[in-house]
């Protein structure tokens, strides 16, 4: 990939979006303060390190973060003051195709929207600034573009990109969008080379989504409209009305926009990527020692392999276990197989908390 500073005019605008409620990390996360807003990896927050991702003022505009009522005051900490970033706080939970468009209602149609989920691990932030200065210059030629993340494993939890013809220097168009696959067809989708992962990164410019939201499901776009007609700001956050915004029937950038547009393409980037969708991804980013166990300081492990046993007080002891996870925090305990972790949401405490 090759890619040059824009300039001022074409600078990136970051849409951060802060939703969701990651209960599949209670009880470290918790609905009340999910996952993009504690410190998980080191002592910096998921949401701070996408943040610290987009900062260079010679790439990218101020950003612009979308998130709900209930986590309004986490962004606003996290940001550190910020002047210049802009906090858009929907009435309602829709999915990201409306937190989307309430963004690019209120940009110029021509700036390049650069829209990241708040809550992912990205490795190596030098090879996600090249890949997103590849996709901006393909968004300003009107491609609505994912970023193909290197499908390194066949992992059963994502959903996959079909790479299609070649249209640059590095990018092509998306032949097809695949949903989460099994086992043998994730292990085919490897082989086979041509497929990645869909990251949920994107880049457009906000007229040419809008455009393409109008046409497959113009009464989304009509609402957020009326709501953002209807809205307020104050201080750099903007609250848009909530009786329109409530009629809104939520769906996903994937299936309202990316799906069905014929202008879909895909940059493809190696840059060590993990959405810390469950504990034992969170393990596989984290350091391990040679049998692959992580374990905090107030853990001892004795002929364990793949354990990860963190705690922020009680001590946990455990021998001879084996891909399991055990989790202290606070007053709860968690304790799972590998495998079991992807149930983690459905547990009482994680929906109460």
């Amino acid at each position: 990939m090759s890619a040059t500073a824009p300039t001022h005019k074409t600078k990136i605008t970051p849409v951060i979006l802060c939703g969701g409620s990651g209960t599949r990390l209670w009880p470290k996360s918790r609905q009340a303060k999910p996952k993009p807003f504690i410190p998980l990896i080191g002592k910096t927050t998921l949401f701070q390190e996408t943040l610290g991702r987009c900062n260079d003022p010679a790439r990218f505009a101020p950003p612009t973060v979308v998130t709900g009522a209930d986590h309004a005051s986490h962004v606003e900490a996290q940001l550190h003051g910020s002047s210049e970033a802009r906090l858009i706080v929907e009435p309602a939970a829709k999915n990201t195709a409306p937190a989307i468009a309430l963004a690019a209602l209120q940009l110029p149609e021509d700036a390049v929207m650069l829209v990241c989920p708040s809550d992912h691990h990205i490795a190596d932030p030098d090879a996600f600034a090249e890949a997103a200065m590849t996709a901006a210059a393909l968004a300003q030629d009107d491609w609505l573009v994912s970023f193909g993340i290197a499908a390194t494993a066949p992992e059963t939890g994502y959903g996959y990109l079909r790479r299609g013809e070649p249209i640059g220097d590095g990018a092509y168009r998306t032949a097809k969008f695949v949903e989460k696959p099994d086992l043998d067809r994730a292990q085919q989708f490897v082989a086979d080379g041509g497929y990645a992962w869909n990251g949920g990164i994107f880049a457009f410019r906000a007229g040419a989504f809008l455009e393409e939201l109008g046409r497959y499901r113009p009464e989304m776009l009509a609402a957020v409209r009326d709501a953002v007609t209807g809205g307020s700001e104050r201080d750099r956050t903007f609250h848009p009305a909530a009786s329109p915004f409530a009629k809104i029937e939520g769906d996903s950038i994937d299936y309202a926009v990316m799906e069905k547009t014929s202008r879909a393409a895909m940059v493809p980037v190696d840059m060590g990527w993990s959405d810390i969708g469950s504990w034992p991804a969170l393990r596989d980013v984290l350091d391990a020692d040679a049998e692959g166990n992580v374990a905090s300081a107030s853990a001892e492990l004795v002929d364990c392999r793949n354990v990860m046993a963190v705690s922020d007080g009680p001590r946990i002891s455990a021998i001879g276990l084996e891909d399991v996870i055990v989790v202290v925090d606070g007053d709860e305990v968690l304790v799972t197989t590998a495998d079991g972790a992807q149930k983690v949401g459905k547990l009482s405490g994680a929906a109460s908390q």
